[in-house]
């Protein structure tokens, strides 16, 4: 049996070990002293019991929101309801991130006029929908003399989508591929 972090118990299932709240609240807040914020109280550094006394009165929770003030701050609220509401800010952060798509368009040096034209009319979708564009130029076995057509290219497939987006940087080797990113201008509006 393995035994806990800062533990003599071994851990098992049936002895899982606790998880640590993020604040300490009522009881676990053990100083002399705290400075006390909140609705329906006048702000100011209360003792500690008289402050478990009035969040008893009120039917809340002592929570200590800033530990590494002098005295900690704590506040006067349903400890449940914080926890629910700061989850809930989270998760409508983290919706509200934009979530960046890099799509794929692979050349080869010898690429034909209209397969180029296809791929262009692609990246136009792409950038319109908001995603970037990574361009490659892919160079096999003994391609890799054609550098400057590989390069041409890129700057010809920037050129033609220069409306809707902006090369990121010029095209640049990196092995056996010669790559640019496209970023769309105007990102697409929900």
């Amino acid at each position: 049996m393995a035994l806990t972090q800062n533990s003599k118990t071994p851990y098992n299932r049936f002895n899982p070990p606790q998880k640590k709240e993020e604040h300490r609240i009522n009881s676990d807040i053990r100083v002399p002293e705290v400075r006390l914020v909140g609705e329906n109280i006048e702000p100011g550094v209360y003792s500690t019991r008289e402050a478990l006394r009035m969040a008893e009165d009120e039917g809340v929770d002592l929570v200590e929101i800033s530990p590494n003030a002098v005295p900690p701050v704590c506040r006067l609220i349903d400890y449940t309801k914080f926890l629910y509401d700061k989850k809930k800010k989270e998760k409508e952060i983290k919706s509200n991130s934009q979530k960046t798509v890099i799509k794929e368009i692979r050349f080869t040096p010898h690429t034909d006029d209209h397969d180029f034209d296809f791929k262009v009319k692609h990246a136009e979708k792409f950038l319109k929908d908001g995603s970037k564009v990574k361009c490659y130029v892919q160079f096999k076995g003994r391609a890799i003399v054609f550098q400057d057509m590989g390069e041409l290219l890129l700057l010809k497939f920037a050129k033609s989508l220069e409306d809707i987006g902006l090369p990121e940087q010029l095209p640049k080797l990196e092995g056996k591929r010669m790559f640019m990113i496209m970023n769309p201008k105007a990102a697409k509006k929900k």
